[in-house]
Order: structure tokens, then sequence, then C-alpha cells
């Protein structure tokens, strides 16, 4: 009987996990647009006591850069801060981080000095339009001309087409707080000249233009056009006429640009409401009719309203005049040529108004 020597089996030895010494970190992707740096790995390993030298421990924290990082940051230093240090409120921040234009693929100089390029155009052409348009259109002027109320707008048209029994034609003036007499706006004054009304009337007449040709089956295109164009030419006509009587005339404060486009853009009123009448379906006599009050009404409102132009009051001119030894009296005969000037141009609005109606 053969013996047998039984043998335990060695014991099982588990290995002990151990961390690497460093694992360097992957190259990082292009720079996108948007100004993000995407990096692949996960943030770094924290280190581990004994297991690096101390110089790749430090390169190892420095060497760790965020998921998620702006161009804007490449041209900074590092920061061993864990957290970053808010600025107090009351202390005023430092000059603004200049973009690494780098990061787009362009050299910072030229991307520089194409910035500093756009920057001086914008300004020049700024001042250009400034010196050459901000006498005519300042600012100002034209929001003091479009400050209007619903109210105003339906007390103007009804002061328009009915300005018989209008009573008083006088602008009213306030003063401001520095001393100085201005007009009221629109909204306050009925008798102030306002842009909305003749600009929305123009474009209206424009519509009922391209109207008319279409139920009459000849609508093209060019009807807009056409209309828009014969609109503004009287409109230019009549401004015309108006500031070369009152260079003639020696006005000395012949009222501001808009003032008088303005004044030439209440006509469109009696255009649209005689093309209005005229979509009815009346006889052409009823329709001349019309027009013919139209006109009336329309010359008898320029004659209430442009007086204040022609021939301005020397008790307001004074008080709203920078230099009030400049203004002058009116001796009698210059009254007659200005009044006769006045007629002039109420009797040139059937010629403007006779053109309007034509579509």
């Amino acid at each position: 009987m053969s013996s047998y020597t039984s043998h335990s089996p060695p014991p099982l030895r588990h290995p002990v996990p151990t961390h690497p010494a460093y694992i360097p970190e992957p190259p990082p992707t292009p720079n996108s647009p948007q100004g993000y740096q995407r990096f692949s790995s996960s943030p770094g390993p924290s280190p581990v006591p004994g297991l690096a030298p101390p110089h790749l421990q430090q390169q190892s924290y420095q060497s760790h850069v965020p998921a998620y990082t702006s161009p804007f940051q490449h041209s900074q230093q590092p920061q061993h801060h864990t957290q970053p240090m808010m600025p107090h409120p009351h202390q005023p921040s430092g000059p603004a981080t200049q973009p690494d234009f780098a990061a787009w693929g362009m050299d910072n100089a030229t991307a520089q000095f194409g910035m500093q390029l756009g920057h001086n155009a914008m300004a020049a052409g700024q001042d250009y339009v400034q010196r050459n348009f901000g006498t005519i259109f300042p600012s100002t002027n034209l929001k003091h001309h479009f400050n209007v109320s619903n109210s105003y707008v339906i007390r103007k048209i009804k002061l328009v087409l009915f300005p018989w029994m209008h009573k008083p034609w006088g602008r009213r003036l306030y003063r401001t707080e520095q001393g100085q007499s201005e007009w009221q706006s629109p909204r306050e004054d009925i008798n102030c000249p306002d842009l909305y009304i003749p600009l929305m009337a123009i474009v209206t007449y424009i519509l009922l233009c391209a109207t008319r040709a279409g139920l009459d089956a000849r609508f093209h295109t060019k009807v807009l056009g056409e209309s828009a164009s014969r609109a503004l030419l009287v409109v230019l006509l009549d401004f015309g006429f108006v500031k070369s009587g009152c260079y003639f005339l020696n006005v000395q404060d012949s009222g501001q640009f808009a003032d008088i486009i303005a004044y030439g853009g209440y006509k469109f009123v009696g255009v649209i409401f005689t093309l209005t009448v005229g979509f009815l379906g009346l006889t052409p006599v009823l329709q001349t009719v019309v027009f013919i009050y139209a006109f009336l009404a329309n010359a008898f409102f320029l004659l209430r309203s442009l007086r204040s132009v022609v021939l301005p009051d020397p008790s307001i001119s004074i008080s709203t005049n920078p230099n009030p030894t400049t203004t002058a009296t009116v001796n009698p005969a210059q009254r007659r040529r200005r009044i006769t000037f006045l007629f002039l141009e109420a009797v040139c609005q059937v010629a403007y108004m006779g053109a309007l109606v034509r579509i």
C-alpha cells in the first residue's frame, strides 16, 4: 500500500494597487471659434506623497488645465490659488484684457490695427454727418416734431380740413430751466407743426395711388415709384418756393427746415380726402367740388400758419433770438410784399394738389 504525501496549496496573494508616479496630459485639440478648448482627459490626479519627486508633483499641478478654457486666458499666467479672489464692489477694476486674436488664427498686431482703423472710420463718418446734416435735421428737432399723441393727430386733421373757426393761431412758448424760451411740443400745442402727419399722409397717398391702379386693372410696381417721386417732387418744389421767397424778402428768422417741410406736407391730408371721396363713385362735378373745398381749406390753413414764419411777432422774436439787437421792425412796404407772397403760396396749392390728385 503506497503512502501519499499531502501538500497544501500555497496561499493566494492579492496584488497591492499602486499609483503611477505621473500621467502626462494628452495634447489638446485646436481651439474652436467660440473660444473653448476641449481636453479629452479628466482633471489631473491628486499627488501621493512619497511616490513622485517634488518637482514632478509641482509640474503635475501646473500642467492641469480645466476642461473648458477661453482664449482670453491663454495670455495670463497660471494661478496657484484654488479659489479666485473676488474684487471688492467699491474697488475699481483694472484695465480690460485684450483678446488673444491668435486663438482665431489672426496676428495680434494686424487685428488690433484693423480694429483701430475701424474705430477711426466710424468716428470720422459720425463727425461728417453731424457737420453736414446735423444743422438741417438735428436729432433734438426730429424728436420734437414727432412728439405727438392720438388726440393731437385727430384734432390736427380736423384743423387742416376745417380751419375756419379755429382760434388762436399763435404758437405757445415755455421757459426752460436755463431761462431760454422754446416752442412747446405738438403734443401740448395744436398750432405746432409736426412731421408725423405729413409722413403718414405721404405713405397713405402712395398706397391710395396703388389701390386706384389696381381697381382700374393697370397696377404695376412702377406705380409705387411714380407716386412716391411725384409726392417728393411736390414737397421739394413747395419748400424751395417758400425758402426762396423768405430769402428775397429778407426774412431774418424764416423758421426751421422741419417746420416748412411740415407745413408743406399738410396738403396731402386734403388730397387723401379728395381721393377717398373719388372711390365712392360720385359724379365728376361732386369730385370737383370736394377738390375745391380741400384746396381752399389748405390755402387758408397755410395763410394763418405761415404768417408766423413770414411775419413773425417782434415780441416772440426778441424772446427767442439769442441776439435781440438784430431784430428789426417791418415797414409797411415790406409787410405788403410779404402778405402778397403768402397769397402766392396759397394760390400755388391748387397746382400742387391738382398734380397729386391726377392718378
